[in-house]
């Protein structure tokens, strides 16, 4: 009878979780069927079409812009926002705070600081213009926001284009319905051709048309115990907890004599970062200027550190960026702090004992796990450092430029 009990209640849990897959999936389907309508439109390729050669794939003049914004629904209005401005700069926080990407079971949710968001948004070069959001008229709540900042990037290491790269795009979860994300695309779209720039890099955790790479995320556990309370990870079977923390201890001091970069460094680190990112089918290059603003050690928002050589010339770096999640819903913790691998170079030592002394450093500064995708070499080091695979997938895509599909270990790019 106990036996019977206990199959029937299986049978219903099984059903159950049967059921909450088959409505995950069909919301899934549902939105790449919306999303698919409206990139059927624009000028990527096909889920289905094999690409033999680079090229874009279609050609306009500026005299084909549309010289006026588009249309927005009538209670809604177009603001181009200044980051500059304290009041403007929290509307785009809170925005991407209450509303952007999250996990599939909604317990985590991107927390990018104000601080990480005026970084991100303002490189070198950066336009006011391309920081576009959708507030309502009455009120002048923002409810949609996109970003583009300026780039070149090399793909197969022969075509330098000047694109953009797309970020941030954010709609409200009340309005989800209201189809504002298309209109947000097109109308930086608008802007960036506006400026002659025709090609634009972007990612997502969601498969489009069509994705120039499938990368995945692996993450190394810092904090153990705090990452199973909140539902992060799982404790494996026949593991304790003190095991578990005691398999994923670091060193407590680097091995290496790692700095954190100095503006004296930029001339050598460029050097060092452009032969590096020569060696892979799709990457950016970096003058001088850009290496400083992006790769300057700036607090809770990027760690770059260093070694030299006896001439003072940079010959390794490791660098990753503060990107925190709101964990929600949860009586004891509020925030996961997590270390994002941004770009690496060794070169007088091995990759994983430079991403040994990443790993020290990122504990020394509490966070709470340090993730990577596998692109670069760090399929050199994921392994033997215990990162584990993640859930989830980051596709690559390219805007109106057709190159045949990478493998994640082509992939030389990094998008916020």
């Amino acid at each position: 009878m106990s036996n019977n009990n206990n199959n029937n209640k299986d049978s219903k849990l099984n059903a159950l979780e049967n059921s909450k897959q088959l409505m995950s999936l069909l919301k899934h389907l549902k939105v790449q069927e919306q999303n698919h309508a409206f990139w059927d439109t624009q000028p990527v390729p096909k889920l289905d079409q094999v690409i033999e050669k680079n090229g874009p794939i279609e050609t306009k003049t500026l005299d084909d812009v549309r010289k006026e914004p588009l249309s927005l629904p009538p209670q809604f209005e177009w603001s181009t926002i200044d980051v500059n401005d304290h009041a403007q700069l929290m509307d785009v926080y809170t925005l991407l705070n209450e509303n952007y990407v999250e996990d599939d079971d909604n317990m985590f949710r991107f927390d990018y600081s104000v601080a990480f968001l005026k970084w991100a948004l303002q490189p070198p070069g950066y336009l006011k213009q391309w920081h576009i959001g959708v507030r309502v008229k009455d009120n002048k709540k923002m409810v949609g926001f996109i970003s583009a900042i300026p780039a070149t990037v090399v793909v197969d290491k022969t075509e330098n284009i000047k694109m953009v790269e797309i970020n941030f795009l954010c709609v409200h979860k009340k309005l989800r319905e209201k189809r504002l994300a298309p209109v947000l695309i097109k109308e930086i779209t608008r802007l960036v051709n506006l400026e002659n720039i025709w090609q634009a890099a972007y990612t997502a955790g969601i498969v489009l048309p069509k994705p120039v790479a499938t990368c995945r995320y692996y993450h190394r556990s810092l904090n153990p115990k705090k990452l199973v309370e909140v539902g992060f990870s799982q404790i494996p079977a026949n593991i304790t907890m003190s095991l578990l923390i005691k398999l994923h201890k670091v060193p407590e001091a680097t091995k290496h004599a790692f700095r954190p970069l100095e503006k004296k460094d930029v001339p050598s680190a460029t050097l060092l970062v452009q032969k590096y990112l020569s060696k892979y089918s799709l990457a950016p290059t970096f003058d001088e200027h850009e290496i400083w603003h992006w790769f300057a050690p700036l607090k809770n928002v990027m760690d770059c550190q260093v070694l030299t050589d006896a001439q003072g010339n940079v010959t390794d770096l490791f660098s990753f960026y503060t990107l925190p999640s709101s964990i929600i819903n949860h009586p004891k913790h509020k925030n996961l702090k997590a270390a994002f691998s941004f770009y690496n170079v060794a070169t007088s030592i091995p990759v994983a004992e430079l991403m040994q002394d990443a790993l020290t450093v990122a504990k020394n500064n509490e966070f709470d796990v340090f993730n990577c995708l596998d692109i670069f070499e760090n399929n050199q080091f994921i392994k033997d450092l215990k990162f584990a695979p993640g859930d989830g997938n980051l596709q690559y895509y390219l805007y109106n430029y057709s190159t045949p599909t990478k493998k994640s270990a082509d992939i030389g790019l990094v998008l916020l």
